[in-house]
């Protein structure tokens, strides 16, 4: 039997790529179950984040697994077109690799901490549908005590370590400074929390939460010291922010350029600014033709997160030494 690992990440694939093999956060246990329960796999973990779909698998025939694979998340074939964006590890470079996602060094931010997170779901919905057994079960607990190693004991978090805090960045560079700023942030996940808490943290005045649970948007608004609206009345708070965040997890565009054009007379042509931190994307790209919009996705922030790489790139190389320490462990 082989460990086994299939994906895509940013460096590999654009995000209008990756939204095509997107699985949403509450699915990927089941979507883990249905391929661990292809010919020839016998295990499997999905994780699905904005800037990665990988799946780890335990199988009989690589190349095999490899096809029913892929094919299973596309509903087809995969063109060849697609196919060059994948990468594949195998054995103890898929440990090394995992060891590496979980620590944040294989991150578009490196040391970003929701990763960590992430994986940890990723791994606990898989266990919970029972397609993960022995091999993987063993593999994911040793790669978190590796992730939690790495951290304590190097500076791979020194600066900006999330999306989040890259996005509001990049918003304080538009506009200068983000004081009595009011923002909306669509969508009340872990990310869309972490970057109103960054923009409320540089002097944003209010924030405004929508989201298609009303309920998890008056818990946020309440953390964030903001107000809730309902999903369907999120176009008329566009008529009054300057920065909205949108990360819904909907597998489809939420935010249309009908809706920005419905208020720009009304916003007197204000500049507005849009951050898309979902995969697939929320935001119609159509909206970043709109004269007074700044619109950056996921894609569009990595050149900024490149800026801040060289503060912690020092790091990975200490980080890269006490992984493969650790993977020779896990395979003994």
């Amino acid at each position: 039997m082989k460990v086994y690992c299939i994906g895509l990440n940013h460096e590999t694939a654009p995000v209008e790529v990756r939204e095509q093999f997107a699985v949403t956060a509450p699915q990927q246990g089941e979507v883990s179950k249905e391929i661990a329960q292809l010919e020839g796999v016998e295990e499997a973990v999905v994780l699905s984040t904005c800037n990665r779909m990988e799946v780890y698998l335990v199988v009989e025939n690589v190349e095999q697994a490899d096809d029913f694979v892929k094919h299973h998340l596309a509903g087809q074939k995969v063109s060849r077109e697609l196919d060059q964006h994948f990468y594949t590890k195998e054995d103890t470079h898929a440990v090394c690799h995992l060891c590496n996602v979980v620590s944040g060094i294989n991150s578009m931010v490196i040391g970003e901490t929701e990763i960590f997170g992430q994986v940890k779901e990723a791994y606990r919905q898989a266990h919970a549908k029972e397609a993960t057994g022995g091999i993987l079960n063993k593999l994911f607990q040793k790669s978190f005590s590796v992730g939690k190693k790495v951290r304590n004991q190097t500076q791979i978090q020194i600066g900006q370590t999330s999306v989040g805090s890259v996005a509001v960045d990049l918003a304080e560079k538009i506009f200068g400074h983000l004081k009595n700023s009011q923002v909306m942030v669509v969508g009340a996940g872990e990310m869309s929390r972490t970057t109103a808490q960054s923009l409320r943290s540089r002097g944003a005045k209010s924030i405004i939460v929508a989201n298609r649970s009303h309920e998890r948007a008056v818990d946020l608004a309440n953390e964030l010291k903001g107000e809730a609206v309902k999903f369907d009345e999120f176009d008329k708070v566009l008529a009054k922010v300057d920065v909205v965040v949108s990360s819904t997890g909907a597998p489809h565009t939420v935010i249309l350029p009908e809706h920005v054009e419905a208020v720009r007379k009304k916003r007197k042509y204000r500049p507005i600014f849009f951050i898309d931190i979902a995969v697939p994307r929320d935001i119609d790209p159509k909206v970043g033709e709109i004269e007074e919009v700044y619109l950056y996705d996921l894609d569009s922030l990595q050149q900024l997160a490149e800026e801040g790489k060289s503060k912690r790139q020092e790091q990975v190389d200490y980080c890269i030494e006490i992984i493969e320490t650790e993977v020779e462990k896990i395979l003994l």
